[in-house]
């Protein structure tokens, strides 16, 4: 389900020259870079860290020329084990078979060597952000953008509207974090189209949305400008998010890929449209708009329970082989999009998917679809359809218990290592090491301190 990802190859930046060693550098240092990975059958990769020596970055990689060894995948990045100087990852087209010679000759260069994987191309393990800002390298990798609609969509074609998605798309590409989100002034007919599909749907959250999102819609039309007649703006719904519940937006051109989208919520980043539907049919949209992220998504953004299971998907997905890409994104798309839980003996609606839906909010609690209970199990490789009602649903009891179940099978996933978000750095720590094992020990024990502190105050 990955689309294309756009990736920089080590021998496209550089060559044979003296200054090779200060490009390389300059052209990598602190980055995350990956080239378009070709069809091949095996790959390699291989963690090291250099010496402190003049030259010695040129001659480690002058070693893979010699060697023969085509570099696909090179991320560099500050060394932990040795303050001051930098560790890289590179993988490799090399089978396993031919690498022990690069290997021996990389001995005398490094101060330490790690062989990560040596396994089938579709087990490698995969790229992932490890910064927020990092989110910036693939972020406009995109599906599809601007005016490029399909000819089925209701706008294909109205130019005026293809031009409009197009200034839209403009924007969401030229972002990059720790900007602020660009102000739209939308069109008289496009408020028109949001106030249509606002009243409709606003009639029935009180009596089929769950009870954390009919809390916080009506903060969001006090703090947001949630109206009939206005459409918020995505830097106020992200900087109110971000004072519930540290989640942010992130305006996007369009669809991105499964694994890219669910990296994002990682980092508690919600990738987040701009345009809104055609107006000729304002009950239906064939792709997510403003409408369905700040209707259906946002609310529960701002719940700390939902906010914790989101991320706590997007955590699972970090280093996820594609096959379990495939079934972490049917699970959000049957929680997420369209989840169900039970509450005071009630079935409600928590999915984005149905609450900015008017149709289908008031079909998926009716008695003609099928409701099953939440079981990752089973949940993640159940079909779904993607331009009708959906005949099935997952109910769960509650966000904590879609939470513990989805982390109870994520064990399964075969990734050599735990990851962890460190909301103070807005970094994923990488836990593979006893010495950040012991560091995290040692926060757990202080929060326990605090918390035995509290409830013995509460006493």
């Amino acid at each position: 389900m990955d689309g294309p990802v756009k990736r920089a190859r080590l021998s496209d930046e550089v060559d044979d020259g003296n200054d090779l060693e200060a490009r390389v550098k300059k052209a990598y240092t602190g980055k995350n870079y990956m080239k378009e990975r070709p069809p091949f059958k095996q790959c390699s990769s291989i963690m090291f860290g250099l010496k402190e020596e003049v030259g010695v970055l040129a001659r480690t990689l002058k070693l893979f020329e010699e060697k023969g060894v085509n570099l696909t995948h090179i991320e560099s990045r500050p060394s932990k084990r040795m303050p001051g100087s930098y560790e890289f990852l590179v993988s490799s087209e090399t089978p396993p078979s031919e690498l022990e010679s690069i290997l021996s000759a990389l001995q005398d260069e490094v101060s330490y060597l790690q062989v990560l994987s040596r396994t089938k191309d579709s087990d490698a393990l995969p790229w992932f952000p490890r910064k927020i800002k990092d989110l910036d390298e693939y972020a406009n990798h995109i599906l599809n953008a601007g005016g490029e609609l399909e000819s089925d969509h209701p706008g294909f074609t109205d130019p005026v509207y293809r031009e409009r998605r197009k200034y839209f798309a403009d924007l969401a590409l030229a972002y990059r974090h720790g900007q602020p989100i660009p102000r739209v002034t939308y069109s008289e007919e496009e408020v028109k189209t949001w106030g249509v599909i606002f009243n409709k749907l606003t009639t029935l959250f009180k009596t089929h949305a769950c009870q954390e999102f009919n809390y916080v819609f009506p903060l969001l039309r006090e703090n947001c400008g949630y109206q009939p007649d206005n459409i918020p703006q995505l830097e106020d719904v992200s900087n109110f998010l971000k004072d519930c519940t540290g989640f942010t937006l992130r305006p996007v051109a369009g669809l991105v890929s499964s694994r890219d989208f669910l990296a994002g919520l990682a980092f508690r980043v919600f990738h987040s449209t701009q345009y809104i539907r055609h107006p000729s049919k304002p009950m239906y949209t064939p792709e997510p708009d403003v409408c369905h992220e700040l209707l259906g998504h946002v609310p529960l953004f701002a719940d700390p329970s939902f906010a914790q299971f989101s991320q706590e998907i997007g955590l699972l997905s970090l280093g996820a082989p594609d096959e379990f890409i495939e079934k972490l994104a049917t699970c959000y798309w049957f929680t997420v999009e369209f989840g169900m839980c039970r509450q005071n003996g009630q079935i409600k609606a928590y999915g984005a998917g149905l609450l900015s839906s008017f149709g289908e909010l008031q079909y998926c609690l009716s008695d003609e679809p099928e409701v099953r209970p939440f079981d990752p199990e089973k949940t993640s490789t159940t079909p779904y359809p993607v331009t009708k009602y959906q005949p099935i649903y997952y109910l769960a009891e509650s966000f904590q218990d879609a939470k513990e179940k989805l982390s109870t099978w994520a064990a399964k996933i075969p990734r050599p290592f735990s990851v962890r978000y460190n909301p103070y750095t807005q970094s994923v720590e990488v836990l593979d090491q006893k010495e950040q094992l012991k560091n995290l020990v040692c926060n757990v024990k202080a929060d326990l301190t605090i918390l035995s502190e509290a409830l013995d105050k509460l006493k």
